[in-house]
C-alpha cells in the first residue's frame, strides 16, 4: 500500500497544468510551482519514505538507543533554536548531536530541498563533464544529496563536489550516505559524483574554482557568533563565497525561512544584482525586493511553505515523537547565474505581469461583511494583494502571470499592496 507521500497530490495534478482564469478585469495563467511533488523522481521518493533504514544501515543504533533518540532530537532542537547561544559550533562532532540530526533534521531538510530542487530550472548553469562544484558547511552532504535526488539530469555528469564543513565525522558519514543512495538509484547511465571533503569554515581556500557554489543552513548558524549588523555581514559574505566562483559561476543559497535569514537572504539578492547576475528564482523580476525582511510595522519577510500532509508517515510520526510536529515546511532562498546584457528582459512588457505567490491564504473582508480569499505575492510593481477567481486553487511558491493591471490600482490599507483580482 502506497505511503501518502508517493500519492499524486489531486489538488496539483488539477491545478499544475498552464490554466487559464478569464474575467471582465485580468486573466490569470499558472505558469510553474516551486513545490509540485510530481516532479520528484519516482526512485527518489522512495529514498525519501525509507531514509531512516538507510540511515540504520550506514550509522546503525540499538533498540535501547533508539528509544533514547525523540529526547536527543528535542534537546538538539532547543540547541538550534532558543537555546542556540549555549551551542558549539562544532556540535556535529558530538555523536548524539549527530545522530539526531541525521536521523531527523537532515530528513526533514531533504523533504524541503529535493521538493524545491525538482521545481527549479537548472539550465542556466550549465554544468558540462568535470565541472566543479563546492557545497560550503555541507554538514552530512544534505545539500548535495538532495540535490541528486532532485535533478536526474545532473546525475548523468561527472561532478567534482568539493564539500566544506567544520566536522569531518558529519562530512564521513554523509559521504556514505550518498554513497548507499547512489548503490539504490543508480542505473547504467549514472555516473558517481566525486567527493572531496574539506575540514574548515567559510573562506577555507579549495585549489579549485567551481561553476556552482551551494549551501544550505549554513548561516543561520554562523549568525550566532556575529555580532554585526546583517547588510555588512551580506556584504563580508559576498565576498568570501564569490572567491570559490570561477567564471559564468551560479549561487544557490537555502535558509530557514524565519524573518533574520529571510533578510539576510534578500540581501545577498541585493548584492547578486549590483554584481550583474541574474536572480533565476524565485524572484520574477530584479527590483527592490518588496518582502526584504525590514523591522517595521507591516514588515513582511520573503519566504515559501508547503504542508506537510504528504511527508513520509515514518517522519511524521518521529517528529511526533519528539514533540515537535510540524504542519508547515519553510524556506527562504535566491538562485542567481551570471548574466549578460543579452539574457536581461523585462517581465511585463506592459502587457503581462509576474505574480510570484509568498503567503499563505489569507481571508479578507469587505466593508458588506463578505469575505474573500486572497494571497500576497511579489512582483515588479512591489507587494500585491492578490486575490483569485474562485474555482483557481493557488499555492505558495506558484508564478502566476496575469493581464498587466491599467489605470489607478486599489491598495490594500494594511499593507500598502496593490490589489489585483480576477474575481471581477
Amino acid at each position: 500500500m502506497k505511503n501518502e507521500f508517493s500519492k499524486t497530490n489531486s489538488t496539483y495534478k488539477k491545478n499544475l497544468s498552464k490554466q487559464k482564469i478569464k474575467n471582465s478585469q485580468i486573466e490569470s495563467v499558472l505558469i510553474s510551482s516551486l513545490f509540485n511533488p510530481k516532479k520528484i523522481p519516482e526512485n527518489s521518493i522512495n529514498i525519501l519514505e525509507n531514509f531512516d533504514m538507510i540511515v540504520q544501515d550506514v550509522f546503525p543504533l540499538n533498540s535501547k538507543q533508539l528509544t533514547k533518540l525523540p529526547e536527543q532530537i528535542r534537546e538538539l532542537s532547543h540547541q538550534l533554536t532558543d537555546s542556540r547561544d549555549e551551542r558549539r559550533l562544532s556540535y556535529m562532532n558530538d555523536k548524539i548531536f549527530l545522530t539526531a540530526y541525521v536521523r531527523y533534521f537532515m530528513w526533514w531538510n531533504l523533504v524541503r530541498l529535493t521538493r524545491l530542487f525538482s521545481n527549479i530550472d537548472f539550465s542556466k548553469v550549465d554544468l558540462q563533464e568535470n565541472d566543479v562544484c563546492v557545497d560550503l558547511g555541507s554538514g552530512p552532504l544534505t545539500l548535495v544529496i538532495a540535490l541528486y535526488l532532485a535533478r536526474p539530469d545532473l546525475r548523468k555528469k561527472n561532478l567534482t563536489w568539493y564539500c566544506l564543513d567544520l566536522s569531518h565525522q558529519s562530512l564521513s558519514l554523509g559521504e556514505n550516505l550518498y554513497l548507499s543512495i547512489l548503490a539504490k538509484t543508480s542505473d547504467e547511465f549514472i555516473k558517481t559524483w566525486k567527493i572531496v571533503k574539506v575540514k574548515g569554515t567559510l573562506g577555507t581556500p579549495i585549489k579549485e574554482k567551481a561553476k556552482l557554489i551551494t549551501c544550505a543552513n549554513m548561516f543561520n548558524e554562523v549568525f550566532q557568533s556575529e555580532t554585526m549588523p546583517l547588510d555588512f555581514l551580506a556584504k563580508k559574505y559576498f565576498s568570501q563565497i564569490k572567491n570559490y566562483a570561477s567564471q559564468n559561476s551560479s549561487f544557490l543559497l537555502v535558509e530557514p525561512g524565519v524573518p533574520r535569514s529571510a533578510r539576510f537572504i534578500s540581501l545577498m539578492r541585493d548584492a547578486y544584482i549590483r554584481d550583474d547576475f541574474e536572480i533565476q528564482s524565485p524572484c520574477c523580476h530584479c527590483k527592490s525586493c518588496p518582502m526584504d525582511g525590514r523591522v517595521s510595522k507591516n514588515g513582511k519577510w520573503c519566504n515559501f511553505a508547503f504542508l506537510t500532509k504528504s511527508v513520509p508517515d515514518k517522519l511524521q510520526k518521529l517528529s511526533s515523537s519528539a514533540k515537535l510536529p510540524k504542519e508547515r515546511a519553510v524556506l527562504s532562498f535566491v538562485f542567481a547565474t551570471q548574466s549578460s546584457p543579452q539574457t536581461k528582459t523585462d517581465d511585463t512588457k506592459d502587457e503581462k505581469l509576474l505574480l510570484r505567490i509568498a503567503s499563505d491564504p489569507i481571508k479578507i473582508f469587505h466593508t458588506k461583511g463578505v469575505s474573500k480569499i486572497g494571497f500576497y505575492a511579489c512582483s515588479k510593481l512591489g507587494l500585491v494583494l492578490f486575490i483569485p477567481k474562485k474555482s483557481q486553487v493557488v499555492f505558495s511558491g506558484d508564478l502566476l502571470q496575469v493581464d498587466f493591471p491599467q489605470g489607478s490600482l486599489p491598495r490594500d490599507k494594511k499593507t500598502g499592496a496593490v490589489i489585483i483580482s480576477a474575481e471581477g
